[in-house]
């Protein structure tokens, strides 16, 4: 099997070349059509996210198949192929298995374990299916690596570490609360960091958020993605009683929650726990508010201990998640011989059985006074003969099939008995030894 993966991603190349790369969703058809059609790709695959342009394809020649990914890439977004080049990153048979696996669970992303890349793994192969650009080999495999991902999610740990300033500090939040549901939040301040927050709050059942930022008009764009309600900034101190939590990220140069204040918000709660959580730099909310009773504070420094801490953790969930990997690219590769071992194998009993009837043919015709149960019997005998002649090759080359060499036993009983392998018998293997 001549299986490729082309491509680049955050590692690799900067953010500059990778947005020049990318491939619009509404617009996949395209080049994926001319991956097969014009640059001749038996099956091929699109991935485009923020971090990372991959190309998967099926070959008839790898080295070429490589050549003409490459070419594809820099011919359809115009890009010399000299400056794309030392970009690109190659995988071929066997590492573009595990390449595909370790991308699906997460284990090759900018943040890792991370779960969207999974969806937005199952998004490229729905379009390539959608194109009719996905044949028996990258059905299957895609199958394969969406099984692989969840059983890394069901048997490793490798998701539930908050590994992000935003995901920790909601993480801490259901720490002191225990469930999230029918809690409500403020933002104070619309910047990335509380956009990732106000997606781990809705994720965990935050029934409201608040937000509050300088510029009105931002807070009531802000809100727009996820039904939260925009609040003037100067009116937040207002609301802060009829929250649970408050995560702060302004640029503001002094704080602006102080402990006075909260003491005030505290009789009007009835002593109800409030958390705040500060991630601006510098800080937004005094120290001391952490002093006032029921009253929880962690900032910037408070948050970046716990993420250090479970990306240790991540990490030693990963080998489990490699080992995992490693076990499913064998089943892959199992299934992957059997597409050769299966037609090469009727190929040859059917090539011997043509020899031994049209030898019987011959011999029958020079035997007129036979009855026809002689001739039964004839025929029971020579195909009993083939079948002996053929039963410990064949167990040998099903034996032989699976290890390493494997190929170059199929390859030479392919040559030694001159076999033409029937294309509908590769497909028929192909749907018949599915795991």
């Amino acid at each position: 099997m001549n299986l490729i993966v082309v491509g680049l991603n955050h590692k690799t190349s900067p953010v500059e070349i990778r947005e020049k790369l990318s491939f619009p969703a509404a617009t996949i058809g395209e080049p994926l059509k001319r991956l097969t059609n014009h640059f001749g790709l038996n099956e091929g695959v699109i991935l485009s996210t923020c971090n990372r342009v991959e190309v998967l394809a099926i070959t008839n020649d790898m080295e070429q198949g490589v050549w003409k990914t490459k070419r594809f890439l820099s011919e359809f977004h115009s890009i010399p192929l000299e400056k794309l080049d030392e970009h690109l990153y190659v995988h071929c048979g066997e590492d573009a298995v595990k390449h595909l696996f370790r991308v699906a669970a997460g284990l090759d992303s900018m943040v890792m374990g991370e779960p969207q890349i999974l969806g937005q793994v199952k998004d490229s192969y729905g379009y390539a299916v959608e194109h009719n650009t996905a044949g028996v080999i990258v059905n299957k495999l895609y199958h394969k690596a969406f099984q692989v991902a969840k059983r890394v999610r069901t048997e490793t740990k490798i998701g539930e570490s908050a590994v992000s300033i935003s995901f920790a500090a909601v993480e801490l939040a259901r720490k002191i609360f225990g469930d999230l549901k029918g809690k409500s939040a403020m933002l104070i301040g619309a910047g990335e960091m509380a956009e990732l927050a106000a997606k781990h709050l809705i994720n965990n059942g935050i029934h409201e958020i608040l937000v509050a930022n300088r510029t009105y008009e931002k807070a009531i764009e802000f809100v727009k993605g996820f039904g939260g309600t925009a609040i003037m900034f100067r009116e937040f101190p207002h609301y802060l009683k009829n929250v649970d939590i408050v995560i702060a990220s302004t640029g503001s140069p002094t704080f602006i929650i102080k402990p006075d204040q909260i003491q005030e918000v505290m009789k009007e709660r009835k002593q109800k726990p409030m958390f705040f959580i500060d991630i601006s730099v510098p800080r937004n909310i005094d120290p001391l508010v952490n002093n006032v009773d029921n009253c929880y504070l962690y900032d910037v420094d408070d948050l970046q201990g716990v993420v250090v801490a479970n990306l240790q953790e991540r990490n030693k969930e990963a080998q489990q998640a490699e080992a995992i990997i490693e076990e499913e690219i064998e089943k892959f590769y199992r299934w992957i011989k059997s597409l050769d071992v299966v037609p090469t194998i009727i190929a040859l009993r059917q090539t011997c059985d043509q020899i031994r009837k049209a030898e019987l043919a011959k011999a029958l015709a020079s035997m007129n006074n036979l009855s026809d149960k002689e001739k039964k019997a004839l025929e029971a005998m020579t195909s009993a003969i083939v079948n002996k002649i053929l039963h410990h090759p064949v167990l040998h080359l099903k034996k032989e099939a699976n290890k390493i060499e494997g190929d170059l036993y199929i390859d030479t009983i392919r040559k030694l008995f001159d076999l033409t392998i029937d294309e509908e018998a590769l497909k028929k293997a192909a749907q018949s030894n599915d795991d």
